[in-house]
């Protein structure tokens, strides 16, 4: 198997190691929105980084032992990992109060965002026939905002904003990963979510200032309670599987071109949506599903185009070298 994965070209498995990180991660999503109405969201986050770091650490003593932590760029991680914190905390105060399908789908606003990102922050070039793929995903998510009408809320702002955040992420992640491993990369994205998480449980941790009736804000300042037995067990189940997610898609942006790689992550979408009608039995209008279906429109016709550029760049390179 590994041989088989061995043979594969480097933005291949950067797909693969993604596609598979977007269904632990969805995995993970669903079990913080499932525990968000009994404790605090810097109290999940805490925990599941605790129970991540074990699966972490293993990773890393596979991949050359504590020595392989060294980095030549620890401020570069800790804006990563400080970045990666707010994005998560906007996705998942948006989550608190909206479907889960739909908060995943505002999310992937962030391949496009990557995309315009990826030419002045990487100096990767992004086909002209993208941004064109682009308009269209931004039509999407208009279309679920919907500004002016009485459905739009607030909240439905919070996963664009962490979309943006997440684009931002994994520019760092690209330029990181030149250098480090994934593994590195990991380690310290779980350490910012347990200093971070700390602080905000010293600070906001006895619940003095949960004077809300926004289920926003509650779930962002409610008290500390100690979880009961099965919640303990999802915390730990959370934090295992979003240490292997988020070391596959450290590993996927680290091996594989950004904009290449970045559409695979509509491949959760179809994932939230059989979830939150199983467990919420939330199914979205059709202004809704309208708007998600231009979004993975977007996303398969920037994957179209990148292939057909990189296709188009190969053959100029044999045409070349031909005597």
């Amino acid at each position: 198997m590994m041989r088989l994965f061995d043979a594969f070209s480097n933005n291949t498995k950067g797909i693969l190691c993604l596609m598979a990180a977007v269904v632990f991660l969805t995995l993970s999503d669903s079990i913080i929105k499932w525990l968000s109405p009994r404790y605090a969201l810097h109290q999940i986050m805490l925990f599941r980084a605790g129970f991540a770091m074990i699966v972490v650490l293993c990773i890393v003593h596979f991949e050359g032992g504590l020595a392989a932590l060294k980095t030549r760029r620890p401020m570069l991680h800790l804006l990563r990992g400080t970045l990666l914190v707010c994005a998560n905390m906007f996705f998942f105060l948006g989550l608190a109060t909206m479907p889960l399908a739909e908060t995943v789908a505002l999310f992937f606003v962030s391949p496009m965002f990557i995309c315009l990102l990826a030419r002045p922050v990487l100096g990767e070039k992004v086909p002209g026939a993208s941004w064109v793929a682009i308009f269209i995903g931004l039509c999407g998510v208009i279309i679920m905002l919907r500004p002016g009408a009485d459905l739009f809320v607030l909240t439905s702002v919070l996963p664009i904003m962490a979309a943006l955040t997440y684009a931002a992420i994994q520019m760092i992640t690209r330029k990181l990963g030149m250098h480090d491993k994934a593994g590195t990369l990991t380690f310290y994205i779980q350490v910012a979510f347990i200093l971070i998480g700390s602080a905000m449980g010293l600070v906001v941790g006895d619940g003095r200032f949960n004077d809300h009736d926004n289920p926003t804000f509650e779930f962002l300042l409610r008290a500390w309670v100690w979880p009961a037995l099965d919640d303990f067990g999802l915390l730990a189940l959370c934090g295992f599987i979003v240490g292997c997610g988020g070391y596959l898609m450290s590993q996927a942006y680290r091996i594989a071109q950004a904009s290449v790689v970045a559409p695979f992550e509509y491949t959760s979408l179809p994932f939230a949506l059989i979830i939150g009608f199983v467990l919420w039995g939330d199914w979205p209008d059709w202004v809704s599903f309208a708007g998600s279906v231009l979004i993975i429109m977007s996303g398969l016709l920037i994957v179209y185009f990148e292939n057909r550029s990189a296709s188009r760049l190969t053959t100029k390179g044999r045409i070349a070298r031909q005597p």
